[in-house]
């Protein structure tokens, strides 16, 4: 049903968004014997390392502890991100014999979290998606098939920048700190 556009002539879906079969994967709460929990994780993991766009997540349980993994993520993240920055802009903001009461703890504390986050999500296959909230975009998918009212679905996104992101400000932090303790014990 697609027809041309009234302005450029270009090609247009009237059908909104509709998705190829190979865009998302569903994995249905379906119970059917006593290891139905392993069956769904299974599933998941499949998903995941399958690299699907979206992935919905029907089992409650596995749904939550899904979209709480990514959260804590996002968290160590961004914690690594705005302490790390924090570090190395106070030293700008306050007098030099105070701004290392603030300026050390930032730093290690965004070296830890990023070191954390490298350690425990860098290699997960599920730190590359996020949990989608947009109705609109949700909208899109065929949700009309689920017999779950509120299912988590994930979104894939590319995270090679945010992960350079902190990375960088982590190791920035890292230099700041190990300058000022160099200072600190040297005179």
């Amino acid at each position: 049903m697609a027809s041309l556009g009234r302005r450029r002539g270009v090609p247009v879906n009237r059908e909104r968004g509709v998705m190829a079969a190979t865009d998302c994967y569903i994995v249905h709460e379906i119970y059917n014997g006593e290891n139905a929990q392993d069956q769904f994780e299974y599933e998941l993991e499949q998903a995941l390392e399958a690299q699907y766009k979206y992935i919905v997540i029907e089992p409650t349980r596995i749904g939550d502890e899904t979209a709480r993994w990514i959260a804590v993520g996002n968290c160590l993240h961004k914690t690594a991100v705005l302490s790390g920055t924090a570090c190395l802009l106070t030293p700008l903001s306050l007098p030099p014999e105070y701004s290392r009461y603030v300026a050390l703890p930032a730093g290690a504390l965004s070296v830890a979290c990023a070191a954390l986050y490298g350690i425990s999500w860098q290699f997960d296959p599920c730190c590359k998606y996020q949990v989608e909230y947009d109705s609109q975009k949700l909208s899109r998918l065929p949700l009309h098939t689920l017999t779950s009212s509120t299912p988590v679905v994930l979104v894939r996104r590319d995270d090679i920048h945010r992960k350079r992101l902190h990375n960088t400000i982590a190791l920035a932090a890292l230099a700041y700190c190990a300058k000022k303790i160099y200072e600190l014990y040297a005179v």
